[in-house]
């Protein structure tokens, strides 16, 4: 595939309106849900549909529409309102209900076992997996207004202290047990400054905050209200851990899956210590970054 591709107009466009939801709710999380609550219910079902839009201008310019991505994209996002809508009618208190462990496993089972990957274009699914976000976004913040979730990206110093702090925690544990399991392998020397500071941005804006959103802002969160802070807390992060089951392998990798779990235990702690998805994103992305520029 021509690189030149991914710099079309129409690509950049779309991948601006995929990363506006996100954005909006990260940096305006107020007046995000001020404004979608204000949307008449019909209105309020009917506008996820425009996640559609983006996968639309993305297919089209590389000529893999099909009209039956298209109606996934269009309809997927306005059942999960229509069942977040449902959820917080019957559950005003938010103690959690099936509904909202439905959306969870369908938004984690179609990015984990790829299912909606075969729509885009190669080397572009990432654009599916933000659309999934968007949409669990809109259902989980805008229409149900889950509470204690964190999703302020508005960054605060002691974001940064916490999620270092969970990081140096992690990182004696993590390092040798690795390098043991011979899944890591040093490199011999570190990566240019400007490299680094560019793969963290990377992987902080596109790895670290949906998984962490997910994981720590939805699961671990809903979790705590059914079975407590450190049960909630150890299931998550063994789900974490198991959510890599099929990373840079044709089977279990059941490596990668030990460690991620460990991670998993440090990245809640920094996420439950102020219930901020900013810290707990600080440490993820501190770890993706290191073992990426110097471990792998």
């Amino acid at each position: 595939m021509n690189p030149h591709s991914f710099f079309q107009p129409e690509l950049v466009i779309a991948a601006l309106l995929i990363l506006a939801p996100m954005l909006g709710a990260a940096f305006f999380p107020q007046r995000f849900r001020q404004l979608a609550q204000a949307l008449p219910r019909p209105a309020r079902l009917a506008c996820p549909a425009l996640l559609s839009v983006p996968y639309a201008m993305v297919a089209s310019s590389f000529g893999i529409f099909r009209w039956g991505w298209m109606a996934l994209y269009a309809l997927l996002p306005i059942a999960i309102a229509l069942l977040m809508i449902q959820a917080a009618s019957v559950d005003p208190e938010q103690r959690g209900n099936w509904r909202d462990l439905l959306l969870l496993l369908v938004l984690g089972l179609a990015v984990d076992l790829r299912w909606l990957e075969p729509a885009w274009p190669t080397g572009l699914a990432a654009l599916g997996k933000m659309l999934l976000l968007d949409a669990g976004i809109f259902g989980f913040l805008a229409v149900r207004q889950l509470d204690g979730v964190g999703f302020d990206l508005r960054l605060r110093l002691r974001d940064v202290g916490v999620g270092l702090r969970e990081f140096f925690f992690y990182a004696p544990i993590a390092i040798p047990l690795g390098l043991s399991l011979g899944f890591l392998h040093m490199h011999a020397s570190l990566p240019q400054p400007l490299r680094a500071a560019g793969a963290f941005l990377f992987t902080f804006v596109f790895i670290a905050i949906p998984e962490e959103l997910f994981f720590r802002g939805w699961m671990q969160n809903l979790l705590e209200r059914r079975i407590g802070r450190a049960p909630a807390l150890l299931l998550t992060a063994l789900l974490f851990g198991l959510s890599h089951w099929n990373k840079r392998t044709a089977g279990f990798n059941w490596q990668y899956v030990l460690l991620a779990a460990l991670a998993g235990l440090f990245y809640g702690r920094a996420w439950r210590a102020q219930r901020r998805v900013a810290a707990s994103a600080m440490t993820h992305a501190t770890v993706d970054t290191l073992w990426s520029l110097w471990l792998r």
